[in-house]
């Protein structure tokens, strides 16, 4: 057998990551977590099928939110005890039922519940990730991760398109059974080519569990880079809640329109991968800083350019500080403890995810109470959070 070919039980060298590889692994990212931003530019048609329950069906992007947190907290440490493939494959079909779950749901609190499952299973995409550093050199790690992050990235943001498309014209029922075949499509096509791996610990899983406090405890830098991400992450959440909801009542602008506004975020996705190189070269926490100062100005032009034009700017250019913030802050804690990407992973995504959930709920209130303007300053306040983190950083 050729060196470079996976074999069961063993974990494959880190040269042989190939590029083919590597972007299946960034597809199915993105595949799977694009499953818990549908419901966001479809939340006006969601309301209007449910009369009467619109405080309700407002809570599901939260409730989605909190699942994935919940799932990374509690299924992604899991990967670095069982067999990364095995681990992978039954979450992907998990996922597939919650889908299910979903598009059947007969009311709105059904589909807030539906939702939280769908949010837990949909926390695959963070076993495949560390993965993906594992397999890689360490002098390409930060640019394997980038690439990979482009994918999840892309499925956050075109998910939106897909789900603005198909639920204006079919329903939004109908978004999550083609969500369900795609990740029936993703499943074979990871079950045919996903290498084996060789899990790193062998301890109970109310070990792993407790060992997420000792990181935390013992690793200032993973605090650091968890409590940045958490406040990027809220403040990226707080435009994409409220977004569908301000362009309707601003622009009367339909479901469709606000999901195409991920194809302008998409086109940040483009300096994930270079963000990834520059923290090779100059360091994540350089580009860290960068990219929240970025965000921060980016509110500044949405909340005061008053036109479509400052909509595009300010969403590429929050979207640009949003991901390579997560591709640095992916590098830092990647290389901290090798024997422990999974468990570090899992702070790390899970606490971004906490912090989207309050992003979220925090901007819908915003939102009910004073507005655009009020959406706008939670963003600034969130990003400049961020910065100060990240300043205050001795080195």
């Amino acid at each position: 057998m050729h060196p470079s070919q996976p074999t069961a039980g063993r974990l494959l060298p880190a040269t042989s990551l190939s590029f083919g590889m590597t972007l299946i692994m960034a597809i199915a990212c993105g595949v799977a977590v694009a499953n818990i931003y549908y419901n966001q530019p479809m939340l006006v048609i969601m309301e209007a099928a449910f009369p009467g329950q619109e405080s309700i069906i407002g809570l599901v992007p939260t409730a989605t939110q909190l699942g994935y947190a919940l799932g990374l907290l509690f299924l992604v440490p899991l990967g670095d005890r069982i067999e990364r493939k095995r681990l992978i494959l039954t979450q992907f079909a998990a996922l597939s039922v919650s889908l299910i779950g979903v598009a059947l749901a007969p009311d709105a609190w059904s589909i807030v519940a539906a939702s939280i499952v769908l949010g837990v299973t949909a926390s695959v995409t963070q076993q495949i990730l560390p993965f993906a550093a594992e397999l890689s050199e360490p002098s390409r790690r930060g640019a394997t991760i980038g690439t990979v992050m482009s994918g999840l990235l892309c499925g956050i943001l075109l998910g939106r398109v897909l789900a603005g498309a198909i639920g204006e014209r079919y329903g939004w029922r109908a978004m999550f059974w083609v969500g369900l075949a795609m990740a029936v499509v993703m499943w074979t096509i990871l079950a045919l080519l996903l290498p084996r791996s060789q899990p790193k610990a062998h301890t109970s899983y109310a070990t792993l569990i407790k060992s997420l406090f000792g990181f935390w405890r013992d690793l200032p830098e993973l605090r650091r880079a968890t409590i940045t991400q958490a406040c990027v992450f809220a403040s990226f959440s707080a435009l994409w809640t409220t977004l569908a909801l301000y362009l309707d009542a601003e622009y009367h602008l339909s479901a469709q329109v606000a999901g195409l506004f991920g194809l302008v975020g998409a086109a940040g996705v483009l300096f994930a991968p270079i963000a990834g190189k520059v923290s090779d070269q100059r360091g994540p926490h350089v580009v860290i800083k960068f990219a929240c100062f970025v965000m921060v100005v980016s509110w500044l032009v949405l909340g005061m350019w008053g036109m479509i034009a400052g909509l595009v700017v300010g969403i590429v250019a929050l979207d640009f500080g949003a991901q390579s913030a997560q591709v640095s802050n992916q590098h830092i804690i990647q290389a901290l403890r090798p024997e422990a990407r999974n468990r570090l992973n899992a702070i790390l995504m899970g606490g971004m995810f906490l912090g989207g959930a309050a992003g979220s709920a925090c901007a819908s209130l915003a939102w009910k109470t004073l507005g655009w303007s009020g959406v706008s300053a939670l963003g600034i306040a969130l990003a400049a959070i961020a910065l100060t983190v990240q300043a205050r950083r001795r080195t």
